[in-house]
């Protein structure tokens, strides 16, 4: 089988059921957001592989690399295509939700928010948490215009929660300095 189908040399791609739509459909622009913050979150993973101290991480970013590809593809699904992706879970919002409380009980409180910086694991870290909100607003556009399984708009909105805690774990990890707001 080819890579290649040619299907889609005139600007239009198949979901999930088979119905044809313009790549600029806002299930396809949420897919493929949520697909790039996949790409980050992998190579933040390999980034953090390289450091004993944010080892235990690595996993967790393993796992929502998996769990992004069943967001990508749920919000793939068109006309004909419902009941061929299963759901996310409850299971799988509490994991991440066990996650985010692991990581805020580790950190000390902060009366202001962080700033991308300190070190560069952790700005990446950010780009993550900037991009998975992204994807959870064109998620939330899909929504509006689609029937898109909810489940999905709160694991995007966990995930970033969870992005969060992880910068300013990596950053008291790597021993940076934490930049926060001033107002």
């Amino acid at each position: 089988m080819k890579l290649y189908t040619k299907g889609g040399d005139k600007g239009r791609t198949s979901l999930i059921g088979g119905e044809r739509v313009c790549k600029t459909d806002v299930r396809v622009e949420a897919y493929g957001t949520a697909d790039e913050l996949q790409a980050n979150i992998a190579y933040l993973a390999d980034k953090m592989a390289h450091e004993e101290s944010l080892l235990p991480y690595v996993e967790d970013c393993r796992k929502i690399c998996s769990l992004l590809m069943t967001t990508c593809s749920l919000l793939a699904i068109g006309c004909g295509g419902k009941g061929k992706v299963p759901s996310l879970t409850e299971e799988n919002i509490a994991w991440l939700e066990g996650r985010i409380d692991a990581l805020q009980a580790e950190l000390k409180p902060v009366e202001y928010f962080t700033i991308p910086g300190g070190c560069e694991l952790s700005s990446f870290c950010h780009i993550c948490r900037t991009v998975c909100r992204r994807a959870e607003r064109r998620a939330i556009e899909a929504a509006e215009n689609y029937e898109i399984d909810h489940s999905l708009l709160v694991f995007l909105n966990r995930l970033s929660d969870y992005l969060y805690a992880l910068c300013r774990t990596i950053t008291e990890r790597l021993g940076a300095e934490e930049v926060l707001w001033q107002p």
